[in-house]
Formats: structure tokens, sequence, C-alpha cells
């Protein structure tokens, strides 16, 4: 059972055993898709998504990496209408490059601190 779909539960669930969010502190969780890129503000300690942010919602003719920083910069605006501005990074088990990377820039951008 050697798949890559196995890999990465295997990784995320790696990385879940250590990074949790708070209400103080949120969980900054993200979700690649072929098309899409989602990403959501999750307090684990009460079980509830703060905010979300998807590039569904973005109408932006442009590559992927860069709807992905945009997708960031949404997510970084409805943090700070909500009082956050730290918050903890949850790559969910996919390599720190490409859009996830752009994301997490986006959201630096857009004021979040992590």
């Amino acid at each position: 059972m050697d798949s890559k779909l196995y890999n990465r539960t295997r990784v995320r669930y790696r990385i879940r055993k250590k990074v949790s969010g708070s209400s103080s502190k949120p969980r900054l969780s993200v979700f690649r898709s072929n098309k899409e890129i989602y990403c959501q503000l999750i307090d684990d300690i009460n079980g509830v998504t703060l905010g979300s942010a998807s590039s569904k919602g973005i109408n932006l003719t442009a590559n992927k990496v860069a709807i992905a920083a945009e997708v960031g910069k949404v997510i970084a605006s409805k943090a700070k209408a909500a009082g956050i501005n730290n918050v903890v990074f949850d790559r969910g088990g996919y390599l720190y490059h490409g859009r996830v990377k752009s994301l997490a820039d986006g959201a630096r951008e857009g004021g979040l601190i992590f």
C-alpha cells in the first residue's frame, strides 16, 4: 500500500500530532486539489472553523500559484476582521513549495504572523 495518498496521509497525521490551534492562535489548514486550493482557520480546542477561503470565490485568470497567493490574502483579511493576528500553519502533508508556499506568502503579506 505505497501510494501518494497513503504517504500524504501519514505525513498529515505526523504533523497534526504537533500542530494544534486555539481561539487566540488558530490553525491555518490548507487543502490542495488539482484545480482549486482551500484554507481554513480552525480552533481545535472548541472544534470550530473561524473562517475559510478558497480559489472558487476568486475570479482571476492567472496561473494557480498567483491564485493561491490571492487566497492567502483573502484569509488574512478575514482573520484581521475577526481580530486574529497569529496563526499556526498546517500544510496538510503537502510539500512546502508551489501553491502551498504561495498561499503562505500571501497570508504573510496580508498581515498574518506564523
